[in-house]
């Protein structure tokens, strides 16, 4: 049996869809794959990956074409940015009125 080869879909919750659209899309610059209904959207991350961001009060109800689901409170994703780009990134949400709320860097050189 061959292994897991990459995560497929990230999904997100989020109660203001068009101020997510704004971010994800004019913010981070990714590309929408789908048009924003009352569920949500989506976007493409890389040729085998979606982030998708639904309203979770749409998403949890019963009777949809897919297994209802939502959560409530605070998720993270992380997404991997280009080596030398990260204070590139850290001016452009700054930029964008994102504020960051913690700056690391790991044993092994990493930061965030």
């Amino acid at each position: 049996m061959a292994g897991i080869t990459h995560v497929l879909e990230t999904i997100l919750y989020c109660t203001d869809l068009r101020e997510a659209h704004r971010f994800y899309a004019d913010v981070l610059g990714l590309r929408a794959v789908s048009d924003m209904s009352e569920l949500g959207m989506g976007f493409r991350l890389s040729p085998t990956s979606v982030l998708l961001l639904f309203q979770p009060d749409e998403s949890s109800k019963p009777g949809r074409e897919v297994p209802s689901h939502g959560v409530r409170g605070p998720g993270h994703v992380g997404f991997a940015i280009e080596g030398g780009t990260l204070d590139a990134w850290r001016t452009r949400l700054r930029g964008a009125g994102v504020a960051t709320e913690q700056a690391s860097t790991w044993k092994t050189g990493a930061r965030a």
